[in-house]
Order: C-alpha cells, then sequence, then structure tokens
C-alpha cells in the first residue's frame, strides 16, 4: 500500500532532491498530515535531527502533535535508546532508525515497532546524508537486521527525488533479503501500476515528491492496489464510527474513492444514483477519518465522524438500530450540554462546577466503598462504576472533550513503553473526604 511521507525542515514540510537540494517547500505539515492519514500510517521524517547531532530540533513540537492524531512512522535522528524511546511514548506507531541501528540497540525495543532504514545507491549501502559509502551490500545488512525488526525502508538513493520509476528486479531482490519482515520502498515511485506491483510483491510504497507535484494523486495511489470480484467494480464499503460501531454498508468506486480523500468527506457509489455524498440533503455528514483495506484488498472501511441524527435514511444511529453503551451516552451528554436543556440534570451539573467536582468525588468514593465492602459484588460495582462513568464523561462533555478523544489518549497511553511508578500524588492535592452536594 501506500506510506506518505512529510518530511520537515525548520518546522516546514519540504521535498528534496538527492537529499540535499530543496524542490518543494509545502509548508505547514497539520494540513498535510490531516489529508494523508485518511489513506493510513504516514511517515514524518525530522530532516533537521537527522542532520544535526544534540541540537533541539524545531520540529519536535510539530511532530508530537502529528503522532497523538495520526498513526505515524517517526524518523530522522534516532541514534540512542532515550530518543527511540521518547517517539514510542509520544505515540509514534512505528519509529524508523537508520545508521544506529545496532544488534545492541534493537534487541532493546519491541521489534513490531521498528522500522530500519537502509540507503543505498547501486546495491551498496550509504550513510551520513548519502555522502559516504560503506562497502557493505544491502542485501547482506538486510539479512543481519531482519529478525530483529518489523520492517525495512529502503532507499533507492540513485532514484530518489528524480521521479524516474523502480527497478522491480532490485526490489524483488531487497524483499526476498529481508525474510519476513515487511518491506517499504522509497526513492523512485511515480505511479499507480508501481505502487500496485509492489503490492503484489509484499512491499509497501513511500511516496512524497510525485504526489507533491500531482504525478501521483493520492487517491489514485491508494486505489491501485484493489481488487474487486464483482461485475460493476465496485468495492464494499463497511462505515463506522470513531469507536469502531458499524454504521451501515455502501459501496464505494474508484471516482467516490478519490472524491471522499481529496474532500475529507463521506462520499460513496451509489447503485441508483452515482457518486452520492452522505448528508448532502439531510445535512446528517461525515468527516472522513481514514479509509482501511481489507486483507483481500476487496473490500474497505470508512472510520467517519457521524453527524446529524445518524446514518441510516430512516434517522437511526446505524442501519441496524440506535447504538448503545458509552458512545450513546457520550453523545446524548453532548447535546443536553449544548443546548443547555431545560430541567436536564447533565446541564446542571455542566454549568454548575462546583456540583460537578462534588459528585464527582461521591460516586468515586462509593465505587471504592463497594470494593471494600463486598469485592464479589458484580452488581454493587457495577452500579457505582456506571455513576462514576457517567459523571466522568459530563465533566469531559462539559469542557469540550469527546470519548473518541478519551479513547485516542488511551491508545497512545497503550503505546508507552516507559512505565511510571503509578503511586498516589500527595493527599494535599485533592479531597478524598465524601463531600455533600451543595444545595440546588
Amino acid at each position: 500500500m501506500i506510506v506518505p511521507s512529510i518530511d520537515m525542515q525548520d518546522g516546514q514540510t519540504v521535498q528534496l532532491i538527492g537529499g540535499r537540494e530543496k524542490a518543494i517547500d509545502a509548508g505547514d505539515p497539520r494540513p498535510i498530515a490531516a489529508r494523508f492519514s485518511r489513506v493510513g500510517e504516514i511517515a514524518v521524517i525530522d530532516l533537521d535531527a537527522a542532520i544535526a547531532h544534540g541540537t533541539p530540533s524545531p520540529n519536535e513540537g510539530s511532530i508530537r502533535d502529528l503522532a497523538a492524531q495520526y498513526p505515524c512512522r517517526i524518523g530522522g535522528g534516532i541514534r540512542d535508546l532515550a530518543t527511540a524511546t521518547k517517539w514510542l511514548d509520544a505515540g509514534a506507531a512505528k519509529i524508523i532508525i537508520g545508521t544506529a541501528a545496532t544488534p545492541e540497540l534493537l534487541r532493546d525495543l519491541p521489534r513490531d515497532r521498528v522500522i530500519v532504514a537502509l540507503d543505498a545507491e547501486h546495491g551498496e549501502v550509504v550513510v551520513k546524508g548519502w555522502r559516504e559509502r560503506t562497502g557493505r551490500r544491502l542485501t547482506d545488512r538486510l539479512a543481519e537486521l531482519r529478525d530483529m525488526v518489523d520492517g525495512f525502508l529502503v532507499t533507492f538513493v540513485e532514484r530518489e527525488g528524480r521521479m524516474g520509476g523502480i527497478d522491480l528486479a532490485q526490489t524483488r531482490e531487497v524483499i526476498a533479503a529481508a525474510g519476513s519482515a515487511r518491506v517499504t520502498i522509497a526513492g523512485g515511485v511515480t505511479t499507480a501500476a508501481e505502487v500496485a506491483e509492489l503490492d503484489r510483491l509484499g512491499a509497501d510504497a513511500q511516496v512524497g515528491m510525485a504526489i507533491y507535484t500531482g504525478r501521483l494523486p493520492l487517491a489514485e495511489a491508494f486505489a491501485a492496489s484493489l481488487v474487486s470480484d464483482r461485475p460493476d467494480g465496485l468495492f464494499p464499503t463497511v462505515v463506522a464510527d470513531e469507536a469502531g460501531t458499524a454504521l451501515g454498508l455502501a459501496y464505494s468506486s474508484r471516482e467516490s474513492l478519490a472524491a471522499a480523500i481529496e474532500t475529507g468527506r463521506g462520499i460513496y457509489h451509489s447503485r441508483k444514483r452515482g457518486l452520492w455524498e452522505k448528508g448532502g440533503t439531510s445535512g446528517d455528514t461525515q468527516e472522513l477519518l481514514r479509509i482501511d483495506v481489507d486483507c483481500d484488498r476487496d473490500a474497505l472501511r470508512f472510520s467517519v465522524r457521524q453527524r446529524g441524527s445518524g446514518f441510516c435514511h430512516e434517522g437511526t444511529r446505524t442501519c441496524w438500530g440506535n447504538d448503545a453503551g458509552l458512545t450513546r451516552l457520550a453523545r446524548r451528554l453532548a447535546v443536553q450540554i449544548e443546548s443547555a436543556a431545560p430541567g436536564s440534570y447533565t446541564a446542571r451539573l455542566a454549568s454548575d462546577p462546583s456540583l460537578l467536582r462534588s459528585k464527582l468525588l461521591e460516586e468515586s468514593n462509593e465505587l471504592l466503598d463497594a470494593l471494600a465492602a463486598s469485592p464479589r459484588d458484580s452488581a454493587a460495582i457495577t452500579h457505582e462504576t456506571a455513576d462514576v462513568i457517567y459523571f466522568a464523561l459530563t465533566a469531559a462533555a462539559a469542557g469540550g472533550v469527546s470519548l473518541a478523544q478519551i479513547e485516542r489518549e488511551l491508545d497512545r497511553r497503550s503505546l508507552r513503553i516507559t512505565r511510571r511508578p503509578g503511586n498516589a500524588k500527595p493527599a494535599s492535592k485533592f479531597s478524598t473526604t465524601r463531600e455533600s452536594e451543595p444545595a440546588s
């Protein structure tokens, strides 16, 4: 599949030719990342950190923001365990390590989150910004490290930034040498056909210059690997919300995919009407967050932020009726707070911070009391936990925070490899005593 690349220099998105000559300055990386992430993981490369040694990078803050929002492969200047750990803890889906990728360093890192970058010129590994030859064959280096990493990022230096196409014979040799580690090829990929051929061989294509110049449209590159066994050539598309709850089934064509990816909206192919944008007439619009391809490359999943009453034309959240659980609760709380619904206890809590604080403390203590009284009393624990969740989600909604944001933060924390001791904070920082509810 396609892995779009964001190369950063002095806080901006750039594209270099041969690693030296700036050909494109694309500006702020944030809107670019929002667009690129619709097709999956993105590569974010800190060029300043790659060049400098010990100097703070001007790109670090922006890269942290990107890693907190999107699935990123972060590379550039990762030369030691501390830097590798920093980016893994920041939420990087994977880190990319270059010349510092020694067996000693790799043994201390989670294999499934490490990609080793190898730059080669005519089959020989080169280092120090492609300026120094090593005398080592690329295939030998792949064989040496393949059992210690999840994948390799291989750049063919003689083709990088020149949009001259890929060398398939060389690529096949690289894939064979990498064993079970998945290879991502950079340098020279310019056509959708090349992306499809790499995918068929079992490799991904990391593309920068061809996308930025418009030679290879992002949607075309994404769709290149798709196959359809339907006479109409359409792709069944499961539409899901941010929590992964299925909202319904639609169909996509290559045309509708291009429109969805470029606009960031829920656009599909209706078998009766052709190109169709969800919410175009009802107002129940969708923001497209990401498209995933299934293992057989013949079905899609659209992850969307659904607005309005829901996805179904009958006015329900899903085509199987209304949803339930935390997602339904969080949406209801947000509506009640936004509308300041008369008589709504939720709206009252949101407008009275002292009451909300008091209730959170009260319900938390009641949950602890239930656990202390009878650790196996599932009914009591369920009841008290539900109370705590209600008040916590109300506090979040009052602060303009969605359940999806909370889930994303939890997902980011799950990627941390540095664990805190988790000790209690000093008692003076908060009250553990039960507080009575203020008079209304």
